[in-house]
């Protein structure tokens, strides 16, 4: 993940830029080669979803938290077929080996037309107890963010950083 100045040259935007970067954004990823300017847009639309996120679950209680329509589907679904999946400490083989990514793609295609943007690139943490960061952070699809995020809220594994949060607070 790139650190949070690199991706700061979006924020100096104007509005008829930022417009033409949403609309280009909201086209098929086909219509592009490697656009350097593009990468960059997707990255930082990444980075600000990651920082809302944990902004989310450093001020409201996670277990609380519903992050879609369909958290009871994506959940029971995902430990349906993930099971024994270490999601407070995620190895990232078990999202990006060959393996892993024949068993993550049916779960994931379940979801293409319920969940808005499935397959969008999404940053998440490795390790749940952790801010984002550099070391700490892996590039998923948004299901497959989603359907870990909801388990570590259910599980608790999300309590720390609202805890430490709301410890810091009351000092």
């Amino acid at each position: 993940m790139a650190a949070p100045g690199e991706l700061a040259g979006l924020g100096s935007l104007g509005a008829t830029e930022a417009m033409s970067v949403a609309e280009a954004l909201s086209l098929p990823a086909e219509s592009y080669g490697n656009d350097p300017a593009l990468e960059l847009a997707w990255a930082m639309k990444a980075y600000q979803h990651a920082e809302v996120y944990f902004n989310l679950i450093s001020s409201v209680d996670p277990r609380l938290l519903k992050l879609t329509r369909l958290d009871d589907g994506i959940y029971t679904t995902f430990r349906s077929e993930f099971p024994d999946l270490r999601i407070d400490v995620i190895d990232p083989e078990d999202l990006k080996s060959p393996a892993a990514k024949e068993k993550w793609r049916p779960f994931c295609l379940d979801f293409e037309n319920r969940v808005e943007d499935f397959n969008y690139g999404t940053l998440l943490r490795l390790d749940s107890s952790k801010e984002y960061s550099e070391e700490n952070t892996i590039f998923t699809t948004r299901i497959q963010f989603f359907a870990i995020e909801i388990a570590r809220n259910r599980e608790g594994c999300n309590d720390v950083v609202y805890s430490h949060r709301h410890k810091g607070a009351g000092k």
